[in-house]
């Protein structure tokens, strides 16, 4: 098992994998890190760390791929716009107590805030027309970037890269204010608290790592859709579906920043022809769209996906496969699994 203990000296990096195969839009991973980490607010109330979005769409904030930020073609830091409040999606508070206690039916209107957009505000729209719409979740988080360009472009060194699990991390007492963390970050995952005055972000659940147990957005998801381990431990199934079988891919990797967020891409049903026969050569979810979202490589891995599959079908056995399924809840979190129960935090 790798060593995991902070301090060692030897510098790691951790990683994620969401498989969008797997990932049915439930919300448990943004609502389990939403509660653990601003359940009590204090100007985080409309701050998602993990957020998870229907695409193709909006996103959160709203229209963010448009926003710029990362490097340019030549590897300089490409400082892009800030999202505004209203772009995020300003937090509402609803009548709930009037339509649940009330005898007459009532519903449900904001008595704060302007309710124009949210994290997830267009969840399940999609694209497409009928019968051949498709759509899919995408969840979010830090990407905890090797080469991160708002740790560049901070004025002040309040950001900064550990050496035992590579995340992204933010000195509050050095922030001051100036945001911009959040025009370099091209996926517009930093956030801006106007009681603190700070800009905050994923901080990828390290005070669990440090503890052995694993980010809360792993631990809690119902469909085994996620994993985080060590890309440089031959053993991780991380490092298997990124390194290995090239199946997890990055978000945007022409933005340049070397995101350790990696997805497999979906599989989404085959067309419909007019005459209402299966179309077995082309799936729903366009080529173009996917390589816009993660890049040329896409089509092979969809290529190995759909190989390793008809290998199971046929009874044959699948290395990926295997790794894919995961029989053994432990398998999904690498080295990080205790128990969080048996810890006084």
């Amino acid at each position: 098992m790798p060593d995991t203990t902070p301090g060692n000296g030897k510098e790691r990096q951790i990683a994620f994998v969401f498989d969008l195969n797997k990932c049915i839009g439930c919300q448990t991973c943004s609502v389990a890190c939403k509660v653990l980490w601003h359940k009590d607010g204090d100007g985080a109330e409309n701050q998602w760390w993990c957020s998870v979005n229907t695409l193709p769409g909006r996103g959160t904030p709203r229209d963010w791929e448009a926003m710029g930020g990362g490097f340019d073609g030549e590897g300089k830091l490409a400082p892009g716009e800030l999202p505004s409040p209203e772009q995020f999606g300003d937090a509402s508070v609803y009548n709930y107590q009037e339509v649940y206690s009330s005898a007459d039916r009532q519903q449900f209107r904001p008595t704060q805030g302007k309710p124009e957009w949210a994290m997830n505000w267009d969840e399940d729209e999609g694209a497409g027309e009928f019968p051949n719409s498709y759509f899919y979740y995408m969840p979010r988080i830090c990407n905890h970037c090797s080469r991160p360009a708002c740790l560049e472009a901070c004025p002040n060194q309040a950001l900064y890269k550990t050496a035992d699990f590579g995340l992204v991390l933010r000195d509050e007492t050095r922030c001051k204010a100036s945001q911009s963390c959040s025009r370099a970050c091209p996926y517009k995952k930093i956030y801006f608290n106007q009681v603190e005055h700070i800009s905050q972000h994923c901080i990828g659940c390290f005070p669990r790592l440090e503890k052995g147990v694993a980010p809360v957005c792993v631990r809690q998801c119902p469909g085994r859709a996620v994993f985080v381990g060590f890309r440089d431990d031959p053993d991780s199934p991380v490092h298997q579906l990124v390194d290995v079988h090239g199946v997890a891919l990055p978000h945007h990797p022409e933005f340049g920043t070397e995101p350790n967020v990696f997805y497999v891409p979906p599989l989404s049903p085959f067309r419909i022809r007019p005459d209402g026969r299966i179309d077995d050569g082309k799936r729903r979810i366009p080529l173009d769209h996917l390589e816009s979202q993660f890049g040329p490589r896409v089509g092979d891995a969809i290529r190995t996906l759909e190989s390793e599959m008809a290998k199971r079908r046929r009874g044959e056995a699948s290395e990926l496969m295997d790794v894919l399924i995961g029989y053994r809840w432990e398998e999904f979190l690498g080295p990080f699994t205790r128990d969080p129960a048996e810890i006084t935090w």
